[in-house]
């Protein structure tokens, strides 16, 4: 494989150097209180929230990961990139309750809406499940993705990354996070387009493409029999999944938060929703053509995660390939960045200030690094094990979403648009959700030493996201068969939280809190996605 040449060298230095500027920048502004460090003073942009959701989607295994699926025939998993009118929908439905309620937080906003032991329960499921799967695996992959590209040692290419991201989020907190963020989506998106430019090129346009695959090869849309990806169960699960990520995971809502207002957040929230439509074009697109050259027998790679990276050494321009290289560190150190912030959040507005509620601003702004620091080191510790995880473990780990969506998910969705769910509704669908997709995961791992047909058997084989589908009807029977044996909660103590209990105000405040463009956009980005849906089909 190619090797960068001085050039490449020189574009990636130069997005270093901007990078520093910025960080260096951020981190001359006051950061005196818990809102300027965690909410970046609750005062950001609509550009730059939207930039941000998507900066910290996007990481470099995203990035490798889709590509890879492009190459190795997985086109059904193009539709949780089609996740941008759920994007928007946080927007609209999701977010206002959120600003409206002054949250740090999305389990705070669990503690208004229902009690403290739902918050607690989030709160600490998602730290553990943050440190255990979103800092590893983006720590792994992106050390692998550097050491590859660069041609340097695999922990050193690691540490450096997650040194250097931790340092700028240690010390300015989501203001430094979300502005690098900004920079870094330019720099991912200059650089991913310029790959998929360059690819296309080569193949012939899309036409030359499509005639070096085998016939159906783009269609994403398989029969409900086919086992791996049941059209029905790949819509109805990746939609649950989309809405717990989009709409209630801490590490997305953090950036709303960030809003001036709630028109700013929306707005911010739509801008993200079109950002969120070009993975497909500028991700998984070179994966796809580089299928198509190896087909033709002009390119040559093992693996399918191998693809991505192949196509950028062997028929990117000098100078281009900085540029792209510079782009993949975009994804990673934007993606750690925030998952850095949002448990440093998580850890000192739910779990300290909480255990000590007296505490000065500045003994939390303490907390707050300390605790960045210390998912920076876990994160580092994290690097040896995952490289004795096994490739089925890790792929295994792409599934555990969708076990863990659906009671969040449930509890959420019927907390805003269902005034009768009650606490303990909320509660029993939490822990409910919780056993069953511990046994879950017990079953599927060791499925080979269960007989066939037994119900046991059942459970741990069955397909992930039909499994998935009728766990989220689980989670909403538990949550609402519970509320309505139990009392009622006391309607003062949820109004303004749920769609049945705003009052005339609020409803007031939210129709001049957006115009006709707004609305616009918004089924813009809808019809996007529809047509790229039906494009997708042969």
């Amino acid at each position: 494989m190619s090797q960068f040449a001085t050039l490449d060298w020189v574009v990636i230095a130069a997005y270093f150097v901007l990078l520093l500027g910025i960080a260096i920048w951020v981190m001359t502004r006051k950061t005196d209180t818990t809102e300027d460090y965690f909410l970046a003073g609750r005062n950001v942009g609509w550009f730059v929230i939207g930039a941000s959701i998507f900066a910290s989607n996007i990481g470099s295994e995203h990035v490798v990961g889709l590509a890879g699926a492009g190459a190795g025939g997985k086109i059904p998993m193009l539709i949780y990139e089609l996740h941008a009118w759920l994007v928007v929908t946080m927007g609209w439905v999701f977010l206002p309750f959120y600003i409206r309620s002054g949250i740090f937080t999305t389990p705070e906003f669990l503690e208004k809406r229902f009690n403290a032991q739902t918050r607690w329960f989030l709160s600490i499921f998602s730290l553990l499940a943050y440190v255990l799967t979103k800092v590893s695996v983006t720590v792994y992959a992106g050390g692998i993705v550097i050491s590859s590209l660069l041609h340097i040692d695999f922990w050193f290419g690691a540490l450096l990354t997650v040194v250097l991201t931790g340092a700028y989020t240690v010390v300015g907190g989501m203001r430094a996070v979300v502005y690098t963020e900004a920079l870094q989506t330019v720099v991912l998106l200059l650089g991913a387009t310029t790959l998929t430019i360059v690819g296309l090129n080569a193949v012939g346009g899309w036409s030359g493409m499509k005639a070096s695959l085998e016939p159906g090869y783009l269609n994403m849309w398989r029969p409900a029999s086919d086992p791996d990806f049941p059209w029905p169960s790949l819509v109805i699960t990746s939609t649950i999944v989309g809405t717990w990520y989009w709409c209630t995971d801490q590490y997305i809502i953090q950036r709303g938060l960030a809003a001036r207002n709630i028109t700013i957040g929306r707005r911010g929230a739509i801008f993200g929703g079109f950002l969120k439509l070009t993975p497909v074009f500028l991700f998984l697109i070179p994966g796809i053509v580089a299928l198509a050259l190896k087909n033709r027998g002009e390119l040559q790679w093992d693996s399918p995660d191998e693809a991505f990276a192949t196509l950028l050494m062997e028929k990117t321009p000098i100078g281009l390939r900085g540029l792209v290289a510079a782009g993949l560190l975009a994804a990673l150190m934007s993606s750690l960045a925030s998952v850095f912030n949002s448990c440093s959040t998580l850890f000192t507005v739910d779990i300290y200030k909480k255990l000590r509620p007296n505490a000065p601003e500045k003994k939390l702004l303490s907390v707050g690094r300390y605790a960045t620091a210390v998912v920076v080191i876990l994160g580092i510790l994290w690097i040896p094990i995952m490289q004795n995880i096994s490739k089925g473990l890790y792929g295994y780990l792409q599934s555990v979403q969708s076990y863990i969506a659906p009671p969040i998910t449930a509890v959420f969705l019927l907390g805003i648009f269902f005034k009768r769910i009650n606490s303990k509704g909320a509660m029993a669908t939490l822990i409910a959700g919780l056993v069953v997709a511990l046994v879950r995961l017990t079953l599927e791992i060791s499925k080979d030493s269960l007989t066939p047909g037994t119900l046991l058997h059942t459970f741990g084989a069955v397909n992930f996201l039909t499994f998935a589908a009728w766990f989220f009807l689980f989670c909403v029977a538990v949550c609402v068969v519970v509320s309505l044996i139990t009392p009622p909660p006391a309607p003062e103590s949820i109004t303004g939280l749920t769609y049945g209990t705003l009052t005339a105000e609020q409803k007031a405040e939210n129709r001049a809190s957006y115009s006709v463009w707004d609305v616009v956009m918004s089924v813009v980005v809808v019809a996007i996605v529809v047509f790229v849906m039906l494009s997708f089909r042969g």
